[in-house]
């Protein structure tokens, strides 16, 4: 697939010598045209740098950004297809949802009637087009992103940038908006690159998800594949939550700390590190056959599942979630003694 976006080994450093910062640090990564990609990490990891580099609001220390096959390291915001929405909505409270849309258009010099088609058009697809004679004041805050997008999209934009825009929602209109994103980016086929920190946000709507920290890109992948197969603890930690175990190989047999020998992926020779996640734990009765020995030490209800926190006879700390039945009482409670086993493939063997 052609690629909407290239970023070779960008580097940038904010101050000099000793004091300066490597905000990126030698970041290489392809963006396909009419993808929904995602940039997820942590606070300070370099998403938002990026975003930026790509969006000619900085300049990279190092290396290269095409657009489209073109270079435009160097290239000015306003001569880029680029468009990005912000965490701030940034609406004139003295103009109309119409004429907000429209602004973008207007400082391009395009002609009335071309406008007043683009407005119409975007605000049809983002489902506002009953608003467009209200004031930001009259808006929900959902109501108002959905603003942002349409301004942001009435250019037509090659590429869309989007920082963090639903950090401000409330969870159940965050959620709304995320299907409203996914939606909007299938029908206009624009490649979208959206930040966050949010891994549900990530997983829900992606087509591929970068993770990133300390300015370096670790994984890039399907949603499936990064929170399945993570190439580290850090990605491991990061997308959801993991239980750790510590591990030996001997290049053939994996076995845990107590040398209970577990179907895990080949591993070399040595101390290793296993992965599983909560789901895929099994609570079984207390001596099932193959099963591990483990004491309940806390369950904490959900809602929709429960979370029993468990301890392996050598202490180990495991977490294990399973549906919440009909009566919210799984029928576990702390001192209970269990069996413990892995579902069929859950084991990952990570790299530090």
């Amino acid at each position: 697939m052609t690629a909407a976006i290239e970023a070779r080994g960008l580097v940038k450093a904010f101050g000099s010598g000793d004091v300066a910062v490597r905000a990126l640090d030698e970041v290489s990564v392809t963006i396909r045209k009419g993808e929904f990609f995602t940039l997820l990490g942590p606070s300070g990891c370099g998403k938002t740098t990026l975003l930026r580099l790509i969006a000619g609001f900085e300049m990279p220390t190092g290396g290269a950004i095409l657009l489209d096959g073109q270079e435009v390291t160097d290239t000015p915001p306003n001569r880029r297809r680029v468009n990005t929405v912000f965490q701030s909505y940034a609406l004139f409270p003295h103009m109309t949802v119409a004429e907000n849309v429209g602004f973008g258009l207007k400082m391009l010099g395009r002609p009335k009637a071309e406008i007043a088609g683009a407005v119409a058009r975007v605000l049809k697809l983002v489902r506002l087009d009953s608003f467009a004679t209200r004031r930001p004041a009259q808006l929900s805050g959902g109501q108002q992103q959905r603003v942002a997008l349409a301004r942001a999209l009435a250019p037509e934009p090659k590429v869309l940038l989007l920082d963090e825009p639903l950090s401000a929602l409330d969870l159940k209109l965050r959620k709304e908006m995320q299907r409203e994103l996914k939606r909007l980016q299938t029908e206009t086929g624009i490649t979208f690159v959206f930040v966050t920190h949010d891994q549900e946000e990530a997983l829900t709507m992606s087509d591929r998800i970068g993770v990133m920290s300390a300015g370096r890109l670790l994984q890039v992948g399907p949603p499936r594949e990064i929170y399945n197969h993570p190439v580290n603890r850090f990605v491991a930690d990061f997308i959801g939550e993991t239980n750790v175990l510590p591990a030996t190989s001997d290049g053939a047999v994996t076995r845990l700390a107590d040398g209970t020998p577990v179907a895990a992926p080949p591993a070399p020779a040595g101390p290793v590190t296993l992965a599983v996640r909560p789901e895929q734990l099994r609570i079984l009765p207390a001596g099932s056959p193959g099963a591990l020995a483990a004491t309940v030490t806390e369950t904490v209800y959900f809602g929709t599942d429960t979370q029993c926190h468990l301890a392996l006879a050598d202490g180990t700390p495991l977490v294990a979630r399973l549906q919440s039945p009909p009566s919210g009482d799984t029928g576990l409670a702390p001192g209970d003694a269990v069996g413990l086993a892995f579902a069929e493939g859950a084991l990952q063997v990570l790299a530090e």
